[in-house]
């Protein structure tokens, strides 16, 4: 019986470049890091905005999440891409702040103003077409997460449970909530 080699995994110059500034910064090269930060900023600061339905709150996160990955760079052994690894860092610090209760007191009070001022009819009358971001930025904040990482993000439910600790029955459910929520404000 022969074995059939592994196809060869071929490596973008693009890879190779990256694994370079990679090492560098692990090194201690801060204009590796910084390079890497560039490269990186833009896509962690929409996941932790879509997240967290805040921009300050998402900006200083995003700080917070490269401070991090400095700190934590040289526990970093390759066997992901640099992308995967800064963006599970990512997704563990913006679940953490919605996991704490000073974050999570203030995200249920809009939630709760919203609800109530949508039954007092004040807000925006139901020919304001509402965008997409709005929207999903008005949900509760654990439907708000679940949505963002299956849907947006493309997460199995088996992993945000893990993540978030929650039974997968509930992911499920909150995505449910989370649809048929976002459902009603892009119809209104």
């Amino acid at each position: 019986m022969s074995a059939t080699p592994a196809p060869a995994v071929r490596v973008t110059n693009t890879e190779k470049d990256e694994h370079e500034l990679v090492a560098q910064a692990k090194a201690g090269n801060q204009d590796a890091f910084e390079k890497l930060y560039r490269k990186h900023v833009g896509r962690v600061y929409a996941v932790c905005l879509r997240m967290l339905a805040d921009r300050s709150w998402a900006e200083e996160l995003t700080q917070q999440i490269f401070v991090r990955t400095w700190a934590k760079l040289s526990s970093f052994r390759g066997e992901s891409s640099f992308d995967s690894w800064l963006y599970r860092i990512s997704v563990n610090l913006v679940l953490g702040e919605l996991g704490s209760s000073r974050r999570k007191l203030h995200q249920d009070l809009i939630w709760t103003d919203l609800q109530s001022s949508a039954r007092r009819g004040v807000g925006p009358s139901p020919n304001t077409q509402l965008d997409l971001e709005k929207a999903i930025a008005s949900l509760p904040p654990q439907a708000r997460a679940i949505f963002v990482l299956h849907d947006i993000e493309g997460y199995k439910y088996e992993e945000i449970a893990e993540a978030m600790k929650l039974a997968v029955g509930t992911c499920k459910a909150q995505l449910f909530r989370a649809r048929r929520l976002l459902r009603g404000a892009l119809e209104s």
